[in-house]
């Protein structure tokens, strides 16, 4: 029996490994303004990882569906969209992890596209059938 169960351990700690060095489906990277730190998804929640590399730290852990990190322009907060209630909506968290705050509960999905810097810097939050007009929207530095 040991000889068998060492040679499947061995097997599992190497796929383990291999599956840290390569990660697969890092999907919507968002820099933050000082080009310091990326935000990603990965497999429904956030991380964040210096640009330079190194370990990523979770941000965000929950059963919905966590992307589209969107920074605002003082690097100080991430918008993204999360499934948590059933439909796509915007949240807010501090860029250093922390609690969520819900900003949108619209019946149809939303997603963040970019903060302007109004109104405290909410995130503009905009509707699927909006997203071709943001084209012709001037963009903030």
């Amino acid at each position: 029996m040991r000889k068998i169960v060492a040679p499947v351990l061995l097997s599992l700690l190497s796929i383990t490994g291999f599956a840290q060095e390569n990660p697969l489906w890092l999907r919507y990277p968002a820099i933050s303004p000082d080009a310091g730190t990326v935000v990603f998804s990965y497999q429904g929640d956030l991380y964040k990882v210096a640009a330079g590399g190194g370990p990523a730290t979770l941000l965000t852990l929950h059963e919905g569906y966590d992307y589209m990190p969107v920074w605002s322009h003082d690097g100080k907060s991430i918008a993204f969209a999360s499934d948590r209630y059933g439909n796509f909506d915007v949240f807010i968290m501090p860029a250093s992890g922390g609690e969520a705050k819900r900003l949108t509960h619209f019946p149809a999905p939303t997603f963040p596209r970019i903060f302007l810097p109004i109104i405290k810097q909410y995130c503009s939050v905009l509707p699927a059938w909006t997203w071709p007009l943001m084209s012709s929207l001037p963009m903030l530095a």
